[in-house]
């Protein structure tokens, strides 16, 4: 993403608020720059993920349009600025190579890094995550085959089984966890979630000193260890939409149930939603309301989801390693009678 993520172990707790993985300028968490302008990692791309994003001279909505993308194209990032003053919840743009500026909500940050194949699935599986922009899967093991879905960069996949086709090409067999399909996709597209990804976070403070904080007005999300605050990010959390309310519920909660992915679903394409291989997931009630990490949007600050707590796919899978209970590694679900506690406030 635009700024690496630092060791959390490697700060202490006391003198250091934690900014979530995609940093201040994904999030666009209001602040003073030392700089107008500020330049990303390279080799940092961004895939459109709106039917159309505009390309602008500045980085402004009154500036003058350049160009028009569409979704799925993926464009390289040469840096990110403040722009303004609309909307106020997010006024970070993106700076697009030798062309102009893009509203970051229309853009997924992504990375084009292509995984050596594992040549060796254990018995039950692995999680695995996709490591390009886009992924292309299909019913059967071969580019010739019907495509069953798109599987964007940062989502997770449990993978139980090697193909090859006709060219000796390696493909992962992909079980969905959502129904009874199984697909595939070439091997060199999902890299092996590491074990040291799922290690819990300061395991060594007690159970009932941590705690998350979700401010619907402020659209934040904030974890405490006593009293003082070791993580922070912006979400999205629930709205109305044309058929019907879907508003994140207020209350006290705790996460009892986690899986490293999910394949969400409800309604029709019309008014509904279909999103494979959701990251991080960590519920906080029996019907379905959870954190987890959300490659559909880039809009956080602003509520639109359908009653969950939308992150970024990296400040999910931080609540995900701090929180309890711990998901082992073979583990696709765990559920028990215990979490972390949430409030949830107005």
């Amino acid at each position: 993403m635009l700024e690496k993520l630092r060791d959390p172990e490697s700060f202490s707790r006391r003198s250091f608020l934690r900014l979530s993985g995609a940093s201040l300028l994904a999030l666009a968490i209001p602040t003073r720059w030392t700089r107008r302008q500020m330049e990303l990692d390279a080799g940092q791309l961004g895939r459109v993920l709106e039917p159309t994003a505009d390309i602008y001279l500045d980085p402004s909505f009154a500036s003058r349009k350049l160009k028009t993308y569409w979704r799925d194209d993926v464009l390289q990032l040469d840096g990110a600025a403040m722009g303004g003053p609309q909307p106020e919840h997010n006024r970070i743009w993106y700076e697009v190579k030798d062309l102009g500026f893009v509203h970051s909500s229309a853009i997924q940050p992504v990375r084009q890094d292509p995984a050596p194949a594992v040549h060796y699935i254990p018995y039950g599986g692995m999680l695995m995550e996709v490591c390009v922009p886009f992924v292309d899967v299909y019913w059967h093991p071969r580019r010739d085959s019907e495509r069953a879905y798109r599987f964007y960069f940062e989502t997770t996949h449990w993978i139980t089984g090697l193909s090859q086709d006709s060219k000796e090409r390696l493909w992962y067999r992909i079980e969905d966890d959502k129904y009874d399909y199984v697909y595939y996709a070439r091997a060199e597209n999902l890299r092996p979630v590491q074990l040291s990804e799922l290690t819990p976070i300061s395991p060594d403070v007690p159970a009932e000193e941590k705690r998350i904080e979700v401010s619907l007005t402020e659209q934040w999300v904030q974890c405490y260890e006593g009293g003082d605050p070791v993580f922070i990010t912006k979400v999205s959390t629930g709205r109305r939409f044309d058929d019907g309310s879907y508003w994140t519920p207020e209350g006290e909660f705790m996460t009892f149930r986690k899986r490293g992915s999910r394949h969400m679903t409800a309604g029709n394409l019309a008014s509904g939603y279909d999103l494979p291989g959701v990251p991080w997931v960590s519920y906080i009630t029996e019907d379905g309301v959870s954190f987890h990490g959300t490659y559909w949007h880039n809009d956080f600050g602003n509520p639109r989801s359908h009653g969950c707590i939308n992150m970024t796919p990296q400040a999910a899978k931080w609540l995900f390693r701090w929180t309890r209970p711990v998901v082992p590694s073979q583990e696709k679900e765990v559920w028990l009678d215990y979490g972390t506690y949430v409030a949830i406030r107005s």
